[in-house]
C-alpha cells in the first residue's frame, strides 16, 4: 500500500483509539442488533398491508427483492465496516469516501430516521399496554419506556447488547413459531378453522397462484419496495456496532452472514404463510396478520400473546433506535460539524450528551404525534421513510469508489480481510434498485410526501454543511492573517 494510504490508516487508526469506545459485543450482539432493529412492526402489522396491495405472490416476490437488496448493500457495507470499523459507519464511509457534504447529510438523516421511531415506539406501545391496562393513561407507559430504554443505553454498551440479544430473541422465537406453525397448517397437519370454529381443510399454496394473486400491474409491486426495503432497515446497524465489536475483522463478516439468511429465511418464510392463510381481502391495518392466522389455527390467547411480543419488538426497536441515533451525533461533533460535547464519552465508553439530545428529539416527535399529527409529524416520518433507502444508496457509493481509492493506491485485494463479491455489479445494482424505489414512490399519493419533504431536507443538509465548511475556512484564514501579523 502506498504511504499516503498507509499513513491515512494510521491515523484513523489513532483516532479510535483516542475515541476509547468499550470493544465488547460478540458476533451474537451483532447477529441480535441487527435483527432487533428489522423486526418489528414491519414486519408483525404493515406485512398485511402489503398483502392487500400485492396480492399474496405478489407480497411474497416484494419481500423477496427486497432480502435480495439488502443482502447486496450489506455485502458492500461489510467490506467497508472491517477495514474501517468506526462507530460512525456508513456516515464516516460517505464523508471519506464520497464527500463531506455526503457524509453530513447521510449521520442527519440517519439520526432523524431512528430519533422519529422513538416517539413512535413509546406511543405504540403504550397502545399496547391499554388492551392489559386501559384504566392507566398511556404517558405513564410512554415515560416508563422511556427510562427503561435511555438507562439499558446509558450503563454500558456490553449491557445495552446483552439487553437486545434477549429482546431481539423473544421476536426471532416468535417469528419461528409462527412459520413453523403455519408450514404444519398449510401441509394439513395442523387443522384450521372458521371464524365461528368449525373446521376448515387447508387452502394448502393455492393462494398464491390463484385469482387476485398478482396485482393488476407490476407497477404495483414496484410502489411497495420502499415500505419492505424500510421493513428491512436496521441490518445496516451492524456497520455502527463495529466500532464497538471485539475483533471485528472476524465478527462482523461473520454477523452480516448470519443475519442476511436469516432475515430473507424469516420475513420470506412469514409472507408464505401469511399470503397462504389469510386471504389477502382481510388482510389490512386493522389488526396483525400474526394475529389472524393463530386465530385461523386455534392457538388460544393468541391476541395476548401477540400483544406481549409486539411490545417487546416496539421496545427493542426503540433500543436500537436511541443507540444508532447517539452514535451519529458523536460521528458530526467527532467530523467537526456539531460542538465538540456531543462527541464526549464518559468513562463507560458512553457518549451521554449525545444520548440525552436523541432522547430528547425522540420526545418530541411523540410530543407532536400527540399535538400535531398531520403536520410536524407527518414530515418527519415521511423524511425517515425515504431515509434509509438513501443511507444504502451511501453504502452502496461508498464501497464502490473505496475499492476503486484502495487500488489506485497501491492496494492489493488479498490484503482486504472481507471483499465484496461480484464488485462492480454488486454495488451498482444495490444502488440502482435503491434509487429505483425511490422513483416509484412517485407514483403512489400515499407515499409521495416522502419527496416533497425528504427533497428539500437533503438539500438542506448540503447548505448547512455548505455554510459551516465556509464559516471554519474563513476563521482558520484570519487566524493564519493574525500569526503572520504577530510573528517577527
Amino acid at each position: 500500500m502506498s504511504d499516503r494510504a498507509s499513513s491515512s490508516s494510521k491515523r484513523q487508526d489513532s483516532r479510535q483509539e483516542g475515541a476509547h469506545f468499550k470493544r465488547s459485543m460478540q458476533t451474537r450482539h451483532l447477529v441480535m442488533l441487527s435483527l432487533g432493529g428489522v423486526i418489528g412492526t414491519g414486519l408483525f402489522l404493515s406485512s398485511g398491508y402489503t398483502v392487500q396491495q400485492a396480492g399474496p405472490l405478489g407480497a411474497v416476490l416484494a419481500y423477496l427483492v427486497g432480502g435480495i437488496v439488502a443482502w447486496l448493500v450489506m455485502m458492500c457495507l461489510g467490506e467497508l465496516a472491517v477495514h474501517m470499523p468506526d462507530s460512525g459507519a456508513f456516515s464516516a464511509h460517505a464523508t471519506r469516501y464520497i464527500g463531506p457534504g455526503t457524509g453530513y447529510m447521510v449521520a442527519w438523516m440517519y439520526w432523524l430516521t431512528w430519533t422519529v421511531a422513538l416517539g413512535s415506539e413509546f406511543t405504540a406501545a403504550a397502545v399496547f399496554m391499554g388492551r392489559w391496562f386501559p384504566d392507566i393513561p398511556g404517558w405513564y407507559w410512554s415515560a416508563l419506556f422511556a427510562a427503561i430504554v435511555f438507562g439499558v443505553n446509558a450503563f454500558t454498551s456490553r449491557f445495552f447488547a446483552e439487553s437486545e440479544f434477549w429482546l431481539s430473541l423473544i421476536k426471532v422465537l416468535a417469528v419461528v413459531v409462527f412459520v413453523l406453525i403455519g408450514a404444519a397448517a398449510i401441509i394439513g397437519f395442523v387443522p384450521l378453522q372458521d371464524d365461528t370454529g368449525a373446521a376448515v381443510a387447508s387452502p394448502g399454496l393455492s393462494a398464491l397462484w390463484g385469482e387476485g394473486a398478482m396485482p393488476p400491474s407490476l407497477l404495483t409491486i414496484g410502489m411497495t419496495l420502499l415500505a419492505v426495503m424500510f421493513a428491512f432497515s436496521g441490518t445496516e446497524l451492524i456497520g455502527i456496532a463495529a466500532g464497538e465489536a471485539v475483533d471485528p475483522a472476524r465478527n462482523v463478516p461473520k454477523a452480516i452472514r448470519a443475519t442476511l439468511w436469516r432475515l430473507i429465511l424469516f420475513f420470506v418464510g412469514t409472507m408464505i404463510v401469511i399470503a397462504a392463510l389469510l386471504p389477502h381481502t382481510e388482510a389490512g391495518l386493522s389488526q396483525s396478520p400474526f394475529v389472524a392466522v393463530f386465530q385461523r389455527i386455534g392457538v388460544p390467547g393468541a391476541a395476548d400473546i401477540m400483544n406481549f411480543v409486539i411490545i417487546t419488538a416496539l421496545l427493542s426497536a426503540a433500543n436500537s433506535g436511541l443507540y444508532a441515533s447517539a452514535r451519529m451525533l458523536w460521528t458530526l461533533s467527532d467530523q467537526g460539524t456539531l460542538p465538540k460535547s456531543l462527541g464526549r464519552l464518559n468513562k463507560r465508553g458512553i457518549p451521554m450528551n449525545a444520548l440525552l439530545l436523541s432522547m430528547i428529539g425522540g420526545f418530541g416527535a411523540l410530543f407532536s404525534s400527540v399535538y400535531a399529527p398531520e403536520t410536524v409529524y407527518l414530515v418527519l416520518v415521511s423524511i425517515s421513510g425515504l431515509a434509509v433507502v438513501i443511507v444504502w444508496m451511501a453504502i452502496a457509493l461508498s464501497q464502490f469508489n473505496f475499492r476503486r481509492q484502495y487500488l489506485r493506491e497501491g492496494g492489493r485485494l488479498e490484503d482486504l480481510v472481507y471483499r465484496t463479491p461480484g464488485y462492480p455489479f454488486v454495488p451498482l445494482i444495490a444502488f440502482a434498485a435503491c434509487l429505483a424505489a425511490c422513483i416509484g414512490i412517485a407514483f403512489d399519493p400515499h407515499q409521495r410526501v416522502a419527496l416533497y419533504f425528504g427533497v428539500p431536507f437533503i438539500v438542506l443538509c448540503y447548505l448547512v454543511h455548505f455554510l459551516h465548511r465556509r464559516k471554519a475556512a474563513r476563521r482558520a484564514n484570519s487566524a493564519k492573517f493574525t500569526h503572520a501579523e504577530t510573528t517577527p
